[in-house]
């Protein structure tokens, strides 16, 4: 008999966070309430990414860095298989209101991979945990500057509102300067984060909580949802979901032809194939903080995030049981 499987809590979470958003957005816009919330987001960012500097293994990286066909597969999967494939439906894109949709399934298509689901998910199925680290770890500062550029364009010519210098001020500021200062302090208090790694976990998924009501409460207040129908939902969710699915059949056909070991071929196709809700709310809040669709951004990537958790789960342990 097939197990039960089992739904992280956090999707939950998210859920929750966006039902209490649409049941009381305007909390998150009173006087005193918007800039604490703006306040707390920001620092909780920082933090974030400092910790996430704190948790990198120098050692690790050293052991897998010759591994280099692993490394360009997943990292090309990432930034270059996932938007073209999303580019090829932007010339059939009509409406406004399917422009934006389609803005935000890119949006989910440039973002780095996730690092904790990947190298979880990779040591449930008996993959190359170290390979599964070090590319989700390096796709996560790839992205930073990434990211940026793939949206750039589409977001100038949607708003005509993108500040490119400012986004990247804003990326350094509070993302890379704290990296960095993580990084240079990981000799001195890598072993306490990765010791309380949980309670950081429980913080970062707190902060990404709090941006995730944000948004949505934005965009509730500005009826930016009444534009959007239940067959457009509808789409919107058939488009994540093969997304994915052809992400992952064409990464493990290409290890396939490439004749790529088995825990190998594993940390391609977990790492090449996520995307990192982390990175995607703390990104939306840089890049889109002045635009009133934010919510509507972050909708494919916490669809993709839930498919993802509950897909990859049953395949990782399909893979286990296959070498028991």
């Amino acid at each position: 008999m097939m197990s039960k499987i089992k739904i992280d809590p956090f999707v939950y979470a998210i859920v929750s966070a966006v039902l209490l958003a649409y049941l009381i957005p305007f909390f998150g816009d009173k006087a005193l309430v918007k800039p604490v919330l703006m306040a707390v987001s920001s620092v909780g960012i920082s933090l974030i990414f400092f910790f996430y500097g704190l948790k990198l293994n120098y050692t690790i990286i050293k052991e897998v860095i010759k591994n280099w066909r692993v490394h360009l597969i997943v990292q090309a999967a990432t930034f270059i298989l996932f938007p073209l494939i999303v580019l090829l439906f932007y010339p059939f894109i009509k409406t406004d209101t399917a422009h934006t949709l389609w803005l935000a399934v890119f949006f989910l298509a440039v973002l780095p991979s996730s690092v904790s689901a990947s190298v979880v998910m990779v040591a449930v199925a008996k993959g190359n945990v170290p390979a599964a680290i070090f590319n989700a770890s390096i796709s996560g500062i790839i992205g930073i500057l990434i990211t940026p550029i793939w949206m750039s364009y589409f977001i100038a010519v949607e708003t005509m509102e993108f500040d490119f210098s400012e986004i990247y001020f804003k990326l350094v500021t509070e993302i890379i300067v704290p990296l960095i200062l993580g990084i240079l302090l990981q000799r001195y208090f890598g072993g306490w984060a990765i010791r309380n790694s949980a309670k950081i976990s429980m913080f970062d998924k707190s902060i990404i909580l709090l941006i995730v009501f944000k948004s949505f409460s934005e965009s509730f207040l500005e009826g930016i949802f009444n534009t959007i129908g239940i067959w457009d939902m509808a789409i919107l969710a058939l488009a994540v979901i093969t997304l994915f699915w052809l992400v992952y059949y064409i990464i493990k056909y290409v290890c396939f032809r490439l004749n790529i070991n088995r825990e190998d071929s594993i940390a391609i196709q977990f790492c090449g194939s996520k995307k990192s809700l982390i990175h995607g709310s703390v990104m939306s809040k840089i890049m889109f903080a002045n635009l009133p669709f934010v919510g509507i951004m972050l909708l494919p990537l916490m669809l993709f995030h839930g498919f993802q958790i509950v897909f990859v789960s049953f395949i990782a342990a399909k893979k286990a049981k296959e070498i028991e």
